[in-house]
């Protein structure tokens, strides 16, 4: 009997040692890659550029991989509600890491996940993407204005085209 438990005790103590040995190997800290304030404004101008070529006064929002806002313009005709709007759809996005549209579907009516519209700053609405560079979140840009979801993605969509190149690594 004090055989088994012996050997039982060294499995114990290898597994023991593995372990901490794994846990001590891990690294305190990792790194990660932000959008500089220059390449938020970039994406946020180009956006602002394609909803006035398309006609339309629009808010654009740009925020970090954590949600914080890093740029707002508002054309000069775009609603007073816009400027929140673009923000929450940015903010929604990162959140999500998910595009604002595919929330809106997912979280209809009915749906298993319909109470997340009702947490706040929730955005189930088109004109929200995330921002990714290679393979990791960096940010998320919102539109707000257009007269449907649909176009505020395509300005959004014109906002991550300009720095994508940028961005890559």
């Amino acid at each position: 009997m004090s055989a088994v438990k012996s050997g039982s005790l060294g499995v114990l103590c290898a597994a023991f040692a593995f372990g901490v040995g794994v846990a001590h190997g891990q690294d305190a800290t990792h790194s990660v890659k932000l959008m500089t304030p220059e390449t938020a404004l970039k994406a946020a101008q180009a956006a602002l550029g394609q909803c006035r070529k398309d006609g339309y006064q629009v808010a654009v929002a740009v925020v970090d991989r954590s949600g914080v806002t890093q740029v707002v313009l508002r054309d000069r005709y775009a609603g007073p509600h816009t400027v929140g709007m673009a923000v929450d759809k940015a903010w929604t996005a990162v959140t999500f890491r998910t595009p604002t549209a595919d929330i809106a579907k997912a979280t209809e009516p009915g749906m298993p996940q319909s109470g997340i519209r009702n947490r706040p700053r929730v955005a189930a609405v088109a004109g929200g993407q995330p921002i990714e560079a290679g393979g990791a979140l960096v940010g998320g840009i919102g539109i707000s204005g257009a007269p449907r979801g649909d176009i505020d993605d395509v300005c959004a969509k014109a906002g991550i085209d300009a720095v994508r190149d940028s961005l890559e690594f």
